[in-house]
């Protein structure tokens, strides 16, 4: 046995199994109200809870066909926190770019690498997770999330509010504050919709769907006519706006304990 050869093939494996672990790495800190977003393309995102008080992003990049070392990580610096993209190379007349919120341009043209994202959130920092073929995962967070896919499922819980959208696949939501100021909104076609909600939520709610049931352990005030898939009402004292809708999939709204 040759095993300078083994020790060599040991190390390299090492390598390549180290590079694969974490091709991109950040740490910063992010005040407490504003929020780091994450945008991929290819790709799931998740987060957790990030212990201290700094913000810990890495991501991995494989391929079958294409070189991940095409596809680069950038990072946005603004007024509302932080923004980290996945930028893949740019063809047609125009550039990809990262840039915060509705910002920026993001394609893939065929290109296969796959970025994923694993975000270590801190309480009271806000999450934003969006990618496009992928799921987005929140877990135990101590903050706001926003999350949106279009090819995915969407599971979240959190002790803050939330809302999601995607277009294949359920979103689970579970959020400890029901004292949002503005309407929140939770949307999909192919899938389901189950949020599980503090008792104290109070709010206008529109529940819609085509080829589903609508189910609810709050005591709801109707407004209009009664249907099996559309419903339109108020919980408690109503104010803040939930609207809920699906074409393919079952509502639920569940009173946490």
């Amino acid at each position: 046995m040759n095993y300078g050869l083994v020790l060599l093939s040991l190390v390299t494996a090492s390598a390549t199994s180290l590079a694969a672990q974490s091709d991109f790495h950040w740490r910063g800190k992010i005040a407490t109200g504003k929020e780091i977003e994450i945008k991929g393309v290819n790709g799931d995102v998740r987060a957790v809870a990030g212990s201290g008080g700094e913000t810990e992003v890495t991501a991995t990049k494989r391929a079958k066909r294409s070189d991940p070392d095409d596809v680069k990580i950038e990072v946005v610096e603004h007024e509302g926190g932080v923004t980290i993209c996945a930028v893949y190379p740019s063809e047609g007349r125009r550039a990809n770019e990262c840039r915060p919120g509705e910002g920026g341009h993001m394609s893939t043209r065929e290109n296969d690498v796959v970025v994923e994202f694993t975000v270590h959130v801190p309480a009271g920092v806000k999450f934003v997770g969006k990618t496009v073929n992928g799921e987005v995962e929140a877990a135990s967070l101590g903050g706001d999330v926003e999350a949106s896919t279009v090819n995915g499922g969407i599971h979240i819980s959190t002790s803050g509010y939330a809302e999601a959208t995607t277009v294949n696949g359920s979103i689970v939501a579970a959020m400890g504050k029901a004292s949002w100021t503005d309407g929140v909104e939770f949307r999909t076609v192919n899938g389901g919709i189950t949020l599980d909600l503090p008792p104290s939520l109070s709010a206008e709610v529109r529940a819609e769907t085509v080829n589903g049931e609508i189910f609810t352990d709050f005591p709801l005030m109707v407004t209009g006519k009664l249907g099996p898939r559309r419903v339109t009402g108020t919980i408690g004292s109503g104010g803040r706006q939930l609207a809920l809708s699906t074409v393919n999939g079952n509502i639920r709204l569940r009173k946490t304990s």
